[in-house]
């Protein structure tokens, strides 16, 4: 049975959960702004550059894969703490890697284990908060992109500045080692699936979950939700300051107007998809986004307040659409099947993400002057995925939802 939280407990398993994203999510970004650093540090073209961005998605996708045949075979809370210790001891092989091939390594481990993470914490969301507060909950736990690109990776551009590129990783490392203390003491035992009456194996679930047609079609807007974002943002920093002229010590101030925006903006997504309609509110987001995705490929010549009033803009639609997205698409499958759909959709979407990073290092060129060529064909193609996305989204039946409020 679903273990029933009071508000002061289920409060606190958002808030853990959240941390814990805070971490994944930091490990995942901090590799972007960081590019023009690698490209020259490590003599790497843009290609190279997306596969050490691609490298732990891709890794965190086969992972997914993977744990779809043991996830919901033990307590989430315990998966999910053994699974987060060993994804803090590869991010500080991260931070202790002396060259491109020894990060790269060290990046595929870090996704093995932080590949799995995020469907563990969507998928706790999922089984114990009720249909109708789902959004607002989500909310809560998606505050972790906001607040890492506001502290974490400002913070950890800091330290690359003025230690080294290794700096950001140790103390991501340091954060992990002490939420695990937190979650292993503030997590209820979530093992109700264990214990569910039409409990299914798990390879019969898997063929279950991949043979139900609502299930793809939600896997397939995870994994457009996640390319239309993956084709462009890899590369921002790199075309703000090869192409707009942005100043190294100016690019902190993309992440923090972006992290301070969708801070402030993600509960109120939240409310607006529990009460206007989980499809609703992302189909009008994932159109919305069209606008300031593609004016930010083709920014080149504004000044500073502009370059950051429509990077603000684009990380506050883009993350803003993940709320209703997460809500609906964890609410595609029925309870007893959660656990594997969830994982699978991380596989999904990690590997979109790979896949986005190494379309658009193939797309992007450099021209004689170091200035990116063809980013405005990254952003074209990351409109498209958004698009269909919308489309594919108004096909989906959720689980627990009355007709007038999906």
């Amino acid at each position: 049975m679903t273990p029933h939280l009071t508000p002061r407990r289920e409060r606190w398993l958002l808030f853990t959960l959240a941390g814990i994203q805070f971490t994944h999510i930091l490990d995942f970004m901090i590799m972007m702004p960081l590019g023009p650093q690698f490209t020259a540090l490590f003599h790497i073209s843009n290609a190279q550059f997306g596969l050490l961005v691609s490298a732990y998605t891709l890794s965190a996708g086969l992972s997914g894969l993977m744990a779809a045949t043991y996830i919901d075979r033990f307590s989430r809370k315990r998966l999910l703490l053994v699974m987060y210790a060993l994804f803090g001891l590869a991010t500080l092989a991260c931070g202790l890697a002396p060259d491109y091939l020894w990060l790269m390594l060290a990046r595929v481990a870090a996704g093995v284990f932080g590949g799995v993470l995020s469907a563990l914490s969507q998928t706790i969301v999922a089984d114990v908060i009720p249909f109708e507060r789902r959004g607002r909950a989500m909310s809560v736990v998606m505050t972790s992109f906001s607040v890492s690109t506001v502290a974490g990776v400002p913070l950890g551009l800091f330290l690359a500045a003025h230690l080294s590129w290794h700096a950001p990783f140790f103390g991501i490392a340091l954060l992990v080692g002490l939420l695990s203390l937190g979650a292993w003491q503030t997590l209820p035992r979530l093992d109700a699936h264990l214990h569910h009456p039409d409990r299914t194996g798990v390879w019969r679930g898997i063929g279950q979950v991949l043979a139900e047609a609502n299930h793809l079609k939600a896997f397939g807007v995870s994994g457009l939700m996640m390319f239309a974002a993956f084709t462009v943002i890899p590369y921002i920093t790199i075309y703000l300051q090869s192409n707009a002229g942005m100043q190294t010590a100016e690019v902190p101030w993309i992440y923090l107007c972006g992290g301070v925006a969708t801070l402030l903006s993600a509960r109120y997504f939240g409310r607006l998809t529990d009460r206007v309609g989980k499809v609703r509110v992302f189909q009008r987001l994932a159109l919305a986004v069209v606008l300031p995705l593609m004016a930010t490929t083709l920014s080149q010549g504004l000044p500073l307040w502009g370059l950051l009033a429509i990077s603000t803009l684009f990380f506050t639609v883009m993350s803003g659409r993940m709320i209703p997205g997460m809500a609906m698409i964890s609410s595609a499958v029925e309870p007893r099947l959660r656990g594997i759909f969830m994982t699978l959709n991380s596989a999904v979407q990690s590997a979109s993400m790979g896949l986005a990073a190494l379309v658009g290092g193939l797309i992007i060129g450099r021209d004689d002057l170091g200035q990116l060529t063809d980013y405005w064909v990254a952003g074209l193609l990351g409109t498209v995925a958004s698009v269909l996305s919308a489309w594919l989204a108004g096909r989906l039946r959720l689980h627990g939802a009355p007709a007038a409020a999906v």
